[in-house]
């Protein structure tokens, strides 16, 4: 059995929502789950879903949490009993086979790095966040995980998207593009304009630049950034889904004739929520470390602690870590 190592106290909700989460993913999948954090707060959980000594479910009881607000480095060299550390620490052991936190996401990309390393020819880590557009899902990275890069990186960066994208999405030939003010090779900054030239010259099917409105009309499946930006750009789209929601929500009651309509329409709102929400995704792989780890949005819900759980259980499961090593090393991934 695969076993899932799994910070129930991250998260806005946690750790109710993590449980719950984590119960979903042992009934539907056949795999464990290591439940780190305060041992009271989760057996309370537990008794509450009546699945107290569920036999895929251990607790490991740790005393401290890092709250979203303090410095990932100095909390986690101040509190190295802290869930995220604990459960990483235990992936490294060996004691599970993945890592699954929706809380801090600085905290748990460092304790990641230190816990796991880096792949081999890779040099900084980088999340994928799959995103919705009008043909597939395509992948935005890095969105979180390196804020300061050099061209370099962002090249590390696409060879490893490729891969995902390729092995898990199951997309033939993956389209990389690279986010920039303008579809010119000379627009931008200097990182973009140097990290155009190295994917240019790569073997990868780099199709040029992508500017921010283009980023969900599919015509790149595999769009690299730095972290910073990658970040921004995501936080805006998710606001702009939650404002989109509410237009069309008290557009379609606003009178009689709406709300006959609304009935009418409510099957193609239901698609297109499944289609824009990230708990479907469940959370964004953090790619180049050398252990499989899945960050979570820190509002997630259960079916979002449930799916980003799937997401490690299929990684892990499918030998993810070995393609993609296998692959950054045989790509030309090193400075030029």
């Amino acid at each position: 059995m695969i076993w899932i190592a799994v910070d129930a106290m991250g998260g806005d909700e946690a750790p109710r929502n993590i449980v719950e989460g984590a119960l979903a993913a042992v009934r539907h999948f056949d795999l464990g789950v290591l439940l780190v954090g305060s041992a009271p707060a989760i057996e309370v959980e537990l008794t509450r879903a009546g699945e107290a000594g569920q036999p895929s479910v251990r607790v490991v009881d740790t005393p401290d949490v890092i709250a979203m607000e303090e410095p990932p480095v100095a909390a986690l060299r101040r509190k190295p009993a802290a869930s995220i550390r604990v459960a990483a620490d235990a992936v490294a052991r060996g004691e599970a086979s993945a890592l699954v936190s929706a809380g801090h996401t600085g905290a748990t990309v460092m304790a990641a790095h230190g816990a796991f390393g880096m792949l081999p020819g890779v040099d900084r880590p980088a999340l994928a966040a799959t995103i919705p557009t009008r043909r597939r899902s395509a992948v935005l990275l890095d969105v979180g995980a390196s804020a300061e890069c050099r061209p370099h990186h962002l090249l590390q960066f696409a060879v490893m998207g490729e891969v995902y994208t390729r092995t898990v999405l199951g997309t033939p030939a993956p389209r990389i593009g690279l986010l920039s003010t303008g579809t010119e090779a000379t627009k931008g900054n200097e990182l973009t304009r140097e990290a155009h030239r190295l994917l240019k010259a790569s073997s990868l099917n780099f199709v040029g630049n992508v500017e921010a409105r283009d980023v969900y009309s599919g015509d790149a499946d595999v769009i690299v950034c730095d972290g910073f930006t990658g970040n921004v750009a995501l936080k805006i789209s998710e606001g702009l889904v939650d404002v989109v929601e509410g237009l069309l929500s008290e557009e379609l009651s606003s009178t009689i004739t709406m709300r006959v309509g609304s009935l009418l329409t409510r099957r193609a709102l239901r698609h297109f929520r499944r289609r824009v929400d990230y708990s479907e995704y469940g959370g964004a792989p953090l790619l180049g470390v050398n252990g499989v780890t899945i960050v979570g949005h820190g509002r997630s819900s259960a079916k979002a602690v449930r799916n980003a759980i799937a997401m490690a259980y299929r990684l892990a499961d499918g030998r993810f870590l070995e393609r993609v090593g296998r692959d950054a090393g045989a790509a030309a991934v090193s400075r030029r």
